[in-house]
């Protein structure tokens, strides 16, 4: 087993580095954020992702996983180091590197013996090679290292299972030294390794997230084709997702994709792009769609209302997914500002993100973690997000509770019977209109 440092503790350093140790290995999740790590230090987590605390405190007792500070030592103490930085989206479109760029300065400064060094977090094809010169700029004596990619595919709400059980295992390696060392550390998790050099690594990252994405629009297009011509679109993805070449997933239509990865990356494989004087126009359109089918929602309430000053609408769901609160690029993020500014009064329910949307929203709304009370004495209720809660609420119910039996489904969580027995007036995404 290896003795592991990873830099970072958000999603992708903290499960990365706690899965790790759940296989055995010895592994120091550093931070620069001193507060941060201290909770960590008593089991406290930082972000909510469901399994985690246990797996956490359980690895901190014993004594496989700890916490720190003290960068410069966890890095010599260690023999693999893995980054799992933040790399935001820069005001330009591309992945902003600071983060990353300190880090491969600071472990030029302290390498004190080979180490592979691995990439986890989501970089531009290049990066590899930057790391490395950067490294290299900075050691304090001649040592010799080796740089690997290693991109994540963990999703938020089940990175726990995703690391535990990942589908395959990309390393992108120069050196076939460095390269044996990544695998062995993968060999617990019984995963399929994908060896490749490093810039093809980077880059099946932002491939594979972008394909995805374009097949979220794709059906979102067909959704908003469906609405017009009398079609269900849930049909219409069935029947597709049949086709073994096509597949079921991300056939799902809705109010467009958020989160920290799929908005992100394609803005940063456009740059990628035209950095090479390409004009990836395919993207480009996703994007577009994207931010279209948000509003959809809001030209949904305005063809019901002739105005919608003074209408009070419950928001069902701020997280972009369930079972996280992460509001990065949340759909809500873009109704609600919406709504308000047409003059409606927001009430919003979410069981888990409410706190970190008070970071967006402040008091210009009403917030609540219990699902009735914010469907009572409302005007109509949309559905953003499809937690547990959401997907299992009585709709007889949720008619009485509305002033007016009015509910704008984004997530397509109903079947349209069942909401046409509740007598509700019920609009979901690319499928017929219910209006009792």
């Amino acid at each position: 087993m290896k003795r592991i440092a990873v830099m970072g503790t958000g999603y992708v350093g903290l499960v990365s580095g706690t899965c790790f140790a759940e296989v055995g290995h010895q592994v120091i999740c550093c931070d620069i954020d001193e507060k941060k790590i201290n909770k960590l230090l008593d089991g406290e987590i930082p972000i909510y992702e469901p399994g985690l605390e246990e797996v956490v405190k359980r690895n901190i007792e014993e004594k496989r996983l700890t916490f720190t500070t003290d960068i410069p030592s966890a890095i010599r103490d260690s023999e693999v180091i893995y980054i799992g930085v933040g790399t935001p989206m820069a005001p330009s479109g591309e992945a902003d590197l600071t983060y990353v760029k300190n880090v491969a300065k600071t472990i030029g400064e302290n390498l004190n013996s080979y180490k592979v060094v691995v990439n986890k977090s989501t970089v531009p094809v290049g990066t590899g090679r930057l790391v490395a010169s950067i490294i290299k700029e900075n050691l304090q004596k001649e040592m010799d290292f080796d740089v690997v990619s290693n991109p994540e595919f963990l999703r938020e709400g089940s990175a726990l299972y995703d690391t535990m059980n990942m589908e395959r295992a990309v390393i992108g390696a120069s050196s076939e030294k460095a390269a044996a060392i990544i695998k062995e550390i993968h060999e617990p998790f019984n995963t399929t390794i994908i060896s490749t050099d490093i810039e093809s690594a980077e880059m099946i990252k932002y491939a594979s997230n972008a394909f995805l994405a374009t097949k979220i629009s794709f059906i979102n297009d067909i959704a908003n084709i469906c609405e017009r011509v009398g079609a269900d679109v849930t049909k219409v993805a069935e029947g597709m997702g049949m086709d073994t070449r096509i597949g079921a997933k991300f056939l799902q239509a809705g109010i467009g994709y958020g989160g920290s990865c799929f908005p992100k990356d394609t803005q940063a494989l456009v740059h990628m792009a035209e950095q090479v004087d390409y004009d990836f126009k395919l993207i480009k359109a996703v994007i577009e769609t994207n931010q279209q089918q948000k509003m959809h929602i809001v030209k949904k309430l305005k063809d019901i209302f002739p105005s919608l000053k003074g209408k009070k609408i419950s928001i069902l769901g701020l997280a972009f997914k369930p079972n996280t609160d992460d509001m990065r690029d949340a759909p809500s993020l873009d109704i609600i500002p919406a709504l308000l500014e047409l003059g409606a009064e927001i009430k919003a329910f979410d069981p888990i993100a409410v706190e970190e949307a008070k970071h967006y929203f402040a008091d210009s709304i009403t917030y609540n973690t219990d699902l009735n009370s914010t469907l009572e004495g409302t005007d109509a209720a949309v559905i953003l997000t499809d937690w547990k809660e959401v997907m299992e609420m009585d709709l007889t119910i949720t008619k009485h509770l509305l002033n007016n039996p009015i509910l704008i489904d984004g997530r397509n969580c109903f079947d349209l019977k069942y909401a046409e027995e509740a007598g509700l007036i019920y609009h979901s995404i690319g499928r017929p209109q219910v209006n009792n």
